[in-house]
C-alpha cells in the first residue's frame, strides 16, 4: 500500500482550521483535522450538482452560473460539459491555496477547465457574488460546507439564513435555480426554502455515481411558480441515485 503524503497546507479564512492536501500514487485528498473533505475518487455528487441542474437550463441559450467553492472541481468539469459555448461560469473559491493546488499538483485533474473562455475565476467568499448580483444568474450551485451550516467556517451559516436564501432568490433571474449539496437529508432547510419563496426538490446521488458509495442529497429550488424540473419532465429530481452522506467542504 502507498502511503499518503503532504503535499501542501493552508488556512481557511475566519475557519476552524486547517486544510492539508495529501496524496498517494494519482488518488488526491484534502483534509481537516481527521475528517477526509474531499477525495479525487469520489465525484458522483459533486457531478450531479451540475448536471441536474443544466438539465434545467436546456432551453436557455446562454445561461449564466456561479459555483461557490471549487474543491476538486468535479462541478466545474461538469457543467462545462453539460453547457454550451455561449454559457459562462462564475467559480468564487475562498481559499487561495485550492486554487494554487488546481493549477499545481493537481493540475492533471483539472485539465483546462480553468482556461475555457466560458470560465471566470473570483477569489473570494461566494456570499459576495451572491449580494453583488441581482437577476444576475441562472443558476446558484452551492457546494461550500457539509451542507446547510457551517461546519469548515461558521460564516457560511449565512448563506443558508433567511436572509442569505432572499439574497439568492434575488441574484437568479426568472426561473432560476439554487442547488445546495449536502451530506444528508435537512427537513429544516427544506421548510426554509420553501418559506423564502423557492419550489423544492430533493435529490439523492451516490458519493461515486452509479459505483454506490455513501448517500447525498442535493436540493433544487426554485423561485416558486416554476418547476425545477426539465420542461416536460415527470420524472423526480431523486429519480437518479440515493444519497450519500459525506464529510465538511472547504468554501
Amino acid at each position: 500500500m502507498i502511503p499518503w503524503s503532504l503535499i501542501d497546507t493552508a488556512k481557511v479564512p475566519d475557519g476552524f482550521g486547517d486544510l492539508r492536501l495529501m496524496r498517494r500514487g494519482d488518488e488526491f485528498s484534502i483534509m481537516t483535522g481527521a475528517t477526509e473533505l474531499m477525495n479525487s475518487r469520489l465525484s458522483g455528487s459533486e457531478k450531479a450538482l451540475a448536471t441536474l441542474v443544466c438539465e434545467r437550463l436546456r432551453e436557455r441559450a446562454a445561461p449564466r452560473l456561479l459555483i461557490g467553492g471549487l474543491g476538486m472541481g468535479f462541478t466545474l468539469r461538469a457543467a462545462l460539459g453539460e453547457l454550451g459555448p455561449q454559457a459562462q461560469v462564475v467559480v468564487a473559491e475562498l481559499v487561495p491555496a485550492v486554487i494554487a493546488w488546481a493549477r499545481g499538483p493537481m493540475a492533471e485533474i483539472f485539465g483546462t477547465s480553468l482556461d475555457d473562455s466560458r470560465v471566470s475565476l473570483f477569489e473570494g467568499d461566494v456570499a459576495a457574488s451572491i449580494r453583488a448580483g441581482r437577476a444576475a444568474y441562472d443558476a446558484i450551485l452551492l457546494d461550500v460546507d457539509n451542507g446547510p451550516g457551517g461546519l469548515t467556517r461558521a460564516a457560511n451559516d449565512g448563506l443558508y439564513s433567511p436572509a442569505g436564501l432572499a439574497a439568492a432568490r434575488a441574484a437568479l433571474r426568472p426561473g432560476g435555480i439554487l442547488a445546495v449539496w449536502s451530506s444528508a437529508p435537512d427537513s429544516d432547510f427544506t421548510g426554509r426554502l420553501r418559506r423564502g419563496g423557492f419550489t423544492v426538490e430533493e435529490a439523492r446521488v451516490r458519493a461515486n455515481g452509479k459505483g454506490g458509495g455513501a448517500r447525498h442529497v442535493i436540493w433544487l429550488a426554485a423561485k416558486a411558480g416554476i418547476s425545477a424540473n426539465p420542461a416536460g419532465s415527470s420524472k423526480p429530481a431523486g429519480g437518479a441515485s440515493p444519497p450519500r452522506a459525506r464529510s465538511p467542504r472547504t468554501p
